[in-house]
């Protein structure tokens, strides 16, 4: 066994251990290395004994699956995600809460639905739940804070199963986890199924907890899975690109869309945030777990992928998944695997190559500009026109452009500083480029102020007396 593998193995083992989970199973998926897998404990189920295969309830682990359904319909123009509710399902009340406010539960509505549903075990099918939503609270307003709720996300999976015309279960199988090749994530109790546990207190018993089917509830936190397919779904949300190249579940610009950070979940301390369903979790120095926590009575589950950060090999996604329903180091658990397989195992230094120069037409503009009194480098790196601030620290993404449709001057910026903006470039005579406009800011090669006059032509002093 290899150092690293060593070493998860004992943090996995301390954390089973001092937390008292009966069962415990983690995984790591990474792009430059096996899958990794380890389990300890004893899954309660005689007939089939804890290993790789066993499955956990995720809880809700399973927003996450139903977000991405969501927005799948979105990218096919089947839904808008700043339309209410009530244009694609004909709620009693609460139907102005807009989809993309559901997904970030930001719109207001209760956390369950109506009724004591963890004290009767008892959840709506799928036309209660809509049915009786005039019932539930509208307990905040929309767009007032982060109020995390399981009704919302389940009407939001309600939503989609009717815009695609079917179940929430049948939509999940055919557009997410057949394609993926998560065959062992299921909505139904497989036989291979791990018992979940509520852990006395002050003792060593452990009482098995009820099983329960969410019914309607089921697109918040109904899934069933093994560490091995979660942590490859973590790495699916942190790096598309490695996992789904071809974008058959959904292309890697719309999951760069449902990271983007749209409300913190604590308004003073900034720990954390969610995006479009799902959790962000910075980490420092550019580097963010996302993915999502989860729990249902008995289980509890941490699934993250890890984006940016030195050592970082892609698709880099853990899974941490328990048997006990209240040992809390289970989700720390997740984050500190994530940590150590970078420190630990970090990708390999890729050796610089010589590349093609260039295209002529932009070659004039690389090197430094000046706007606003701020130096900028420009660069052609990858096949592409980056800019970053001369002093920028050297783990900060640069700004990159794209030539618009047959308009080689006009640049649209893809990604970073200025994102969405335009770059326009002016040439002399000769061609070379000799100003360029920036989201309308002016670029010059020497530092000016705004009425155009270099910098280093201010006025003569005026003598002293």
């Amino acid at each position: 066994m290899t150092a690293p593998l060593s070493r998860y193995e004992r943090v996995a083992r301390k954390v089973q251990a001092d937390g008292r989970v009966p069962a415990l199973s983690v995984a790591l998926h990474r792009a430059d290395r096996e899958p990794w897998a380890f389990t300890v404990g004893e899954s309660g189920n005689a007939a089939h004994p804890l290993g790789p295969e066993t499955r956990f309830r995720i809880g809700s682990v399973t927003k996450t699956f139903t977000a991405v359904l969501v927005m799948q319909a979105r990218d096919e123009g089947l839904i808008d995600l700043d339309k209410p509710v009530s244009a694609y399902l004909d709620v009693p009340a609460h139907g102005d809460a807009t989809l993309r406010r559901l997904l970030s539960h930001t719109a207001g509505y209760q956390r369950e639905p109506y009724g004591d549903v963890w004290d009767t075990l008892i959840t709506p099918d799928a036309a209660k739940l809509v049915a009786e939503l005039d019932r539930a609270e509208r307990v905040l307003p929309n767009a007032r804070r982060f109020h995390y709720s399981n009704l919302g996300l389940a009407v939001l999976g309600q939503l989609v199963a009717k815009v695609r015309g079917g179940t929430w279960e049948q939509v999940l199988d055919e557009y997410v986890l057949t394609p993926l090749g998560l065959r062992a994530t299921t909505v139904t109790t497989p036989r291979q199924a791990a018992i979940g546990y509520v852990v006395d207190a002050y003792s060593d018993a452990a009482r098995p907890e009820p099983p329960i089917e969410l019914a309607g509830v089921a697109p918040a936190a109904q899934l069933w899975s093994t560490a091995s397919d979660m942590a490859k779904w973590a790495a699916f949300l942190a790096s598309p690109e490695r996992i789904d190249p071809d974008g058959r579940v959904l292309a890697a610009a719309t999951l760069d869309e449902m990271r983007w950070p749209l409300t913190t979940t604590d308004e003073t301390l900034w720990g954390a945030g969610f995006g479009l369903g799902l959790i962000l979790v910075p980490e420092g120095r550019r580097v963010v777990h996302v993915g999502h926590d989860g729990a249902m009575p008995g289980f509890l589950a941490g699934v993250y992928g890890r984006r940016g950060g030195e050592g970082n090999p892609g698709a880099l996604g853990c899974a941490v998944l328990g048997s006990s329903g209240g040992a809390g180091q289970i989700n720390e658990l997740v984050h500190e695997l994530l940590r150590l397989a970078v420190e630990l195992d970090p990708a390999e230094i890729r050796p610089w190559r010589i590349a093609p120069p260039a295209p002529t037409a932009y070659r004039s503009v690389l090197g430094r500009w000046w706007s606003e009194g701020s130096e900028f480098v420009f660069a052609w790196h990858d096949g592409r026109l980056e800019a970053r601030l001369a002093d920028a620290p050297a783990d900060r993404p640069p700004a990159v452009f794209a030539p618009l449709p047959d308009r080689p001057d006009v640049l649209r910026t893809v990604s970073g500083r200025e994102t969405g903006e335009l770059l326009r470039l002016t040439r002399d005579d000769s061609g070379e480029v000799v100003r360029m406009h920036w989201a309308t800011y002016r670029f010059r090669r020497f530092q000016d102020g705004f009425d155009g006059g270099p910098a280093s032509a201010g006025p003569e002093p005026v003598p002293a007396g």
